[in-house]
């Protein structure tokens, strides 16, 4: 059978600019041949729709766009469409995550996910309710002479043969097996973290290896909130070989014979800097357009993180759509306001300087008498931060453009930022990347992309230059050795004891997981930022701020 993988690029919530968009995408595959289409989950709706779901309007208005997207292919290719559906049950959860089987202009059948995932960003069953049990037929579909198993996402990630632990006791391809299914299709909606496509690809070439059947997975593509979906919608012949994969990071058609034997592989790069580098940019942009901007503003420091927020900014909107704001104090240096320009010139982007000492001043005046017979600390070195952040923030609202934050996950991490100073703005570039990997990724850009990152932006050391020949390292250890702890201790979700016991100093450890936990109150309030590793500081993670923490 060809099978038309619908690789749309949502908006969350516009119910009839994604009906317009899988529309398109359905004729654009029948006239490639395709017998069937399939979209990503919940495409119409986009994902994740989050608490959208708890209005019984937008549910309902989605069965209706539903219902008129079928009208309007009733002579094409029938669809499977990932859509919201009620539950009328009575009992339950409110509404069901579905597959919507369209043919010949109506809705013909519902097939209802059965695995909800509720860990790390995912919390499915806070809104929908599972497939019930007792009709383990009801996801089998009959076309075309052909017994087709229909899943949805997390439906197809719990094989027993496959993963050491599992998350659930149901197998839904287990189940469906029994009655003997020529092809398993699969919506979903994965987000990406580096690396995830190589397991995907080995996991379900596993599964469809194991039942001796084609596997089709059609995912979503682009950037939602803190979340960026990678696309490569892929199929697998029976024998579990890769026969066929679309493009990372862009919309896509892709029609599949699941009878091919000569594979049909879009080439791919996986490696982290150039992920990392397509993530960051189609979640800024998809960010900044999806929410109504089509400017951005970046506050340039002549540092490698702004830097890489301001490449990011370039790439996402157009250089002549971003303005850099340089904003010296007596204690920037010469070669850091000479790199920033060098930088904006490079990329060709307008820049604006406005030295801040006469702010400063202003504020040291205004503090003189209660601050008298205090020696000068991080408050004066906050104060000026806080004063760059007030001066974009004014840029952002007068102009109406976003303002992104340069802060990388070490500085989040440990709280080497200052909130409603550099933390001030909208969206988070890098949020998600430690410091080493900001290097990494300003180096491989300079490579791939274009040289336009001075190396002496890449060379120098970190100095966030508040203060006198400030270096980060008079406060923080050396960044392979942090970002190392943090690592441990974030994603692999280490204890102290355990960090130590992995050869780490136990005073540096110590220090770093205070540092930590003394920062949650800053995190709670950044801003959202792409999240790129498995366990980042966005919607995934839930610490509580009051508490004690004895890890």
């Amino acid at each position: 059978m060809k099978i038309g993988l619908i690789q749309i690029n949502p908006v969350v919530g516009d119910l009839s600019g994604n009906r317009t968009k899988i529309r398109d995408a359905v004729i654009r595959a029948a006239e490639l041949g395709a017998e069937l289409c399939v979209t990503s989950e919940l495409a119409l709706t986009g994902y994740p729709p989050r608490d959208l779901l708890l209005y019984g309007g937008f549910v309902d208005t989605a069965r209706d766009e539903a219902e008129a997207l079928a009208r309007d292919l009733a002579d094409a290719p029938p669809l499977l469409l990932g859509c919201v559906g009620k539950n009328t049950t009575g009992q339950g959860k409110p509404v069901f995550n579905c597959a919507l089987f369209c043919q010949e202009g109506e809705i013909r059948r519902t097939f209802r996910k059965t695995l909800l995932p509720t860990y790390d960003v995912f919390d499915e069953a806070r809104y929908f309710e599972p497939a019930p049990t007792g009709n383990l037929k009801g996801n089998i579909l009959e076309l075309n002479g052909s017994t087709i198993a229909v899943t949805i996402c997390e439906d197809a990630w719990n094989d027993k043969d496959y993963w050491d632990s599992r998350t659930y006791s149901r197998d839904p391809l287990e189940e469906a097996s029994a009655y003997s299914p020529d092809i398993i299709v699969n919506l979903s909606a994965s987000p990406l973290f580096l690396g995830k496509q190589e397991l995907r690809e080995d996991m379900l070439g596993t599964v469809a290896s194991k039942y001796g059947m084609p596997l089709v997975y059609a995912n979503q593509v682009g950037g939602n909130d803190d979340l960026v979906f990678d696309g490569r919608s892929c199929a697998f012949s029976k024998d579990g070989t890769l026969i066929a994969r679309a493009p990372g990071f862009i919309e896509n058609v892709l029609v599949v014979d699941t009878e091919a034997t000569e594979p049909s592989v879009t080439e791919d790069d996986f490696s982290r800097e150039s992920e990392t580098w397509r993530a960051l940019v189609m979640g800024t942009r998809d960010y900044g357009h999806k929410s109504g901007f089509t400017k951005a503003l970046v506050g340039l420091s002549g540092g490698i993180d702004s830097a890489v927020t301001a490449v990011v900014a370039a790439e996402a909107f157009g250089p002549e759509n971003v303005l850099c704001v340089l904003m010296p104090s007596p204690y920037s240096s010469q070669g850091s306001i000479d790199d920033s320009l060098a930088l904006a010139k490079n990329l060709g982007i307008e820049t604006l300087t406005l030295p801040i000492e006469p702010i400063m001043e202003r504020f040291t005046a205004t503090l003189a008498a209660p601050f008298e017979g205090l020696a000068p600390d991080t408050t004066e070195e906050n104060i000026q931060s806080r004063i760059r952040g007030n001066l974009l923030m004014a840029l952002s609202n007068k102009h109406r453009s976003l303002l992104l934050t340069t802060g990388n996950k070490s500085e989040l991490a440990v709280g080497y930022c200052t909130i409603y100073g550099d933390m001030a703005g909208g969206f988070g570039v890098i949020s998600d990347v430690d410091k080493t990997a900001v290097f990494a990724l300003a180096r491989w850009y300079n490579e791939h992309v274009g040289p336009h990152i001075p190396e002496a932006i890449i060379t120098k050391p970190p100095s966030a230059e508040l203060r006198p020949d400030q270096k980060d390292q008079d406060s923080l250890p050396p960044y392979d050795i942090l970002d190392a702890i943090l690592a441990l201790h974030i994603e692999q979700h280490q204890s102290a004891r355990q960090i130590i016991d992995a050869g780490f100093e136990p005073e540096t450890v110590e220090k770093i997981l205070g540092l930590v936990r003394f920062a949650e109150f800053k995190r709670r309030q950044a801003a959202p930022g792409i999240k790129l590793t498995p366990r980042s500081f966005g919607t995934g993670w839930r610490m509580p701020l009051a508490c004690k923490r004895e890890l």
